[in-house]
């Protein structure tokens, strides 16, 4: 089990580097929207900014969470606590319907928290890092505010608890979700045919577009990471068949120095408009 564990958090690390790089890439070639117009210095300083807080991010997980999602899981094993546990040892689930239940329960709940974070005023103070990019890319797929990883991963622990998930099942998940997460942020221009075939299973480039507009309607809609069926499920799905007409960002953080690290490390503590 610890082979695997190990082999899944390498596999993580190298897709997220390689996917981050390949997609880079493609919207270089092929963007949807010009946000900088030839202007390699200006994008470079967007991209390093967006990265410098998922490199934070990153830091925080592996110094503090990585080991109490892991005593989670034991003691959920241990004790076998928890909903995919329970099920396991009462009707004999087997191992793959395990892992599969647990890529969708915590899918689930990843939708859950990302509505929280819209509905929730003391929540959005802290997501709203996310959405006041008005260059969205791939890099943007990186930026959030610490203080929304450390309550999110705080989350997990009792979540990891309740449905008796395997660390491994996690790592499985975050891996696949944040494939999907790069490129559902990723500046490509392609067909509306190719991204309503996607975005029939999981969350597509147009689909996550609208949930970046400015527009509050289109802003509190989409709430799905990885498979795109909660959002339809719980009526929260909204699609704009005008994706080059979107507004992106958030009116209240357009000035530069609220694209700095510094201002998005302060955004939580700026008058919200919503108030």
């Amino acid at each position: 089990m610890q082979a695997l564990l190990s082999a899944l958090q390498q596999t993580q690390v190298i897709a997220m580097l390689a996917g981050l790089v390949l997609l880079f890439l493609w919207e270089s070639l092929h963007p949807f929207y010009e946000h900088f117009r030839g202007s390699w210095k200006d994008r470079g300083k967007h991209a390093v900014r967006n990265l410098t807080l998922g490199a934070l991010n990153s830091a925080l997980v592996a110094i503090v969470f990585v080991g109490l999602w892991f005593a989670a899981s034991v003691w959920a094993d241990e004790y076998r606590f928890g909903l995919l546990h329970w099920l396991q040892d009462g009707v004999g689930l087997p191992t793959w319907a395990h892992a599969v239940g647990a890529v969708l329960l915590f899918d689930a709940w990843s939708y859950a928290w990302h509505r929280i974070n819209h509905e929730i005023p003391f929540f959005w103070r802290f997501h709203r890092v996310h959405h006041s990019d008005p260059n969205m890319d791939v890099t943007t797929a990186n930026r959030f505010h610490i203080g929304e990883i450390f309550f999110s991963s705080s989350f997990r622990i009792l979540i990891i608890g309740l449905l008796g998930v395997y660390l491994w099942e996690l790592v499985l998940y975050e891996t696949l979700m944040f494939a999907v997460v790069q490129f559902h942020h990723t500046n490509i221009d392609i067909s509306e045919k190719v991204d309503r075939m996607l975005r029939a299973v999981i969350v597509s480039p147009n689909m996550h577009r609208v949930h970046h507009s400015r527009w509050q309607p289109e802003t509190d809609s989409n709430y799905s990471s990885l498979f795109s069926f909660w959002d339809r499920l719980a009526k929260t799905f909204r699609h704009n068949p005008h994706p080059e007409n979107i507004e992106l960002g958030l009116d209240e953080f357009d000035r530069e120095d609220d694209q700095t690290v510094s201002g998005m490390l302060r955004t939580p503590i700026a008058k919200q408009k919503r108030d």
